[in-house]
């Protein structure tokens, strides 16, 4: 019982920096389009990846398809961390590893709901 808290708890956290860093994503935020620019993103590039992240996070909320939004998010952020390990961006690499690990942490405990 105590688990399944602690896991919606961590899922919460992970659907609410999905949308919060989606949004910014897709609504084009000058800080998002700088560090995807890096890596010759363009405005549209940018903006379907914010897409792809807010349907992934909200993904995450349902049984059926938990697996596969944590998947995507998951895949996402490794992106974003290999990205960084070209340019050899330890510190931006290190930002990203925590909520990589928190999906794959959430894919190990489950969905809370399921039974």
């Amino acid at each position: 019982m105590v688990l399944k808290i602690i896991n919606g708890i961590l899922i919460a956290v992970a659907v609410f920096m999905g949308l919060k860093q989606g949004w910014a994503m897709l609504s084009g935020k000058e800080e998002m389009l700088t560090m995807f620019g890096k890596w010759h993103f363009s405005k549209t590039a940018v903006a379907i990846n914010g897409a792809v992240t807010i349907i992934s996070s909200l993904l995450i909320l349902f049984p059926k398809t938990f697996l596969w939004g944590n998947f995507v998010m998951a895949a996402s952020i490794l992106l974003i961390i290999c990205f960084h390990l070209l340019e050899k961006d330890l510190k931006g690499m290190a930002i990203e590893l925590p909520f990589f690990f928190l999906n794959l942490i959430i894919i190990y405990l489950g969905h809370p709901l399921k039974s």
